[in-house]
């Protein structure tokens, strides 16, 4: 391991950093939710496809109900958000991200073993999203802003969900 000494700290670095592929799976609706899809791997071009269709079939039990709230007793929710499925070096990810309370962005987190993409539970210890990921949240997050709260008198929901992004990050 390299070491990086800052003024505070040391950072153990594994390796030198290494761009990863982001790719947009296609949309994909359940159970009231329209989202979109993205891969993300150390390896190949998209994540194993075991991953993803796992993540996808677990997706109604992680996302609330009913997808559309509009209630009062908590923020609204409006059945859109996006999934990021990323096969990474130490574990495989399914991160289901969501719109509430017009600006407010929801997540669950769950991870499985590498050697077992399909068993994908609850991630055991506080996360929120990693550097490639993040990449993937900066694109939803300008997104929104772009088709939606920059929009009050007509929001674009479909522009929105138009709106994907691909790349090596």
């Amino acid at each position: 391991m390299q070491s990086t000494q800052g003024a505070e700290r040391v950072v153990a670095v594994r390796g030198p950093y290494r761009g990863r592929p982001i790719s947009f799976l296609g949309p994909h609706e359940t159970a009231g939710w329209r989202l979109k899809v993205y891969g993300i791997t150390t390896e190949g071009a998209r994540p194993p496809a075991g991953l993803v269709d796992a993540a996808l079939t677990l997706a109604p039990e992680v996302l609330p109900a009913p997808a559309v709230l509009r209630d009062g007793a908590e923020p609204d929710r409006y059945g859109l958000g996006f999934v990021v499925v990323h096969r990474a070096g130490d574990f495989c990810f399914a991160l289901y991200d969501w719109w509430a309370g017009e600006n407010e962005l929801r997540q669950r987190l769950y991870s499985s073993p590498l050697d077992a993409p399909r068993a994908l539970r609850p991630h055991p210890t506080p996360a929120v999203f990693c550097v490639w990921e993040g990449a993937v949240v900066d694109h939803e997050r300008r997104a929104w802003l772009r088709h939606v709260l920059t929009r009050p008198e007509a929001p674009d929901v479909d522009a929105y969900l138009r709106d994907t992004f691909e790349g090596v990050v």
